[in-house]
């Protein structure tokens, strides 16, 4: 079903059954999947594809450029999966060049009003951006985790899985999986809690887990260093088998401590 005040490029691939509202646009290398609904107002255009079950509220603004000066009209993409919801005045935009020209959305996930992706992001599975969180380039997201409302995350930072961001946050190291950050550019505040009790983690697991951060992040010597001493002793634990991984896999924005 589409509106007549709709513009729809000759060019896009639109499954039929896809419900298009009133004054959108779609434009030239959209696709867009099955049983995805467009309530109104929304701008969809680029290389955008789209896959099956998604709701764009009105005043979306899916697939436009990069806001990147280095951005050279290359051709790139943003490649969203199935089962996501975008609230009002959600903006996505796709790749640039110097992050290899994709932004990448999996699915399940809850963009609430506001909220924006920017280009070259990597955002997994489950996870939830809410009002007005913005993420700036190349930020990467893991499954399952919550960034909070009016929260600002620094380019190439990357959020473990499981973790919370509370909302009103400055984000600019990198945040450890299942790990809880509150505050403007300051230090990790926990566990979360919350997101371990959900992914039915023992108690007993959680308390491994908060030894080994407090471990870890001892003082007296370097992350890398206290890893290399004590990680052969909680290999039983997946969700530290995972902080570890993260831990060796951090960029240079470094990583957030207690």
């Amino acid at each position: 079903m589409i509106k007549n005040s709709s513009f729809i490029s000759p060019n896009a691939k639109i499954h039929p059954n896809v419900k298009i509202g009133p004054f959108c646009f779609i434009g030239d290398g959209v696709v867009i999947g099955e049983n995805s609904i467009l309530k109104s107002h929304v701008s969809i255009m680029g290389n955008t594809s789209i896959g099956n079950n998604n709701i764009f509220y009105p005043f979306c603004s899916i697939g436009s450029d990069p806001q990147d000066l280095k951005f050279n009209n290359e051709k790139s993409f943003l490649k969203i999966g199935n089962n996501n919801t975008f609230r009002e005045n959600v903006t996505a935009n796709p790749g640039t060049f110097g992050g290899g020209l994709n932004t990448i959305v999996k699915d399940n996930c809850l963009f609430m009003v506001g909220s924006h992706i920017a280009h070259d992001c990597k955002i997994e599975s489950n996870v939830i951006l809410a009002n007005n969180a913005t993420l700036a380039g190349h930020v990467e997201i893991g499954e399952n985790a919550i960034i909070g409302g009016n929260s600002a995350i620094h380019q190439f930072v990357k959020i473990g899985k499981f973790a919370m961001i509370g909302g009103m946050s400055g984000v600019e190291k990198n945040i450890l999986p299942y790990c809880l950050y509150i505050g403007i550019r300051t230090n990790l505040k926990g566990l979360n809690i919350i997101g371990l009790k959900r992914k039915k983690s023992t108690n007993k697991n959680i308390k491994n887990i908060s030894e080994f951060l407090i471990k870890i992040f001892n003082k007296e010597s370097s992350i890398e260093t206290n890893l290399k001493k004590i990680e052969k002793k909680y290999t039983s634990s997946e969700e530290i088998k995972e902080i570890i991984e993260f831990i060796n896999s951090s960029n240079k924005r470094g990583i957030a401590s207690f």
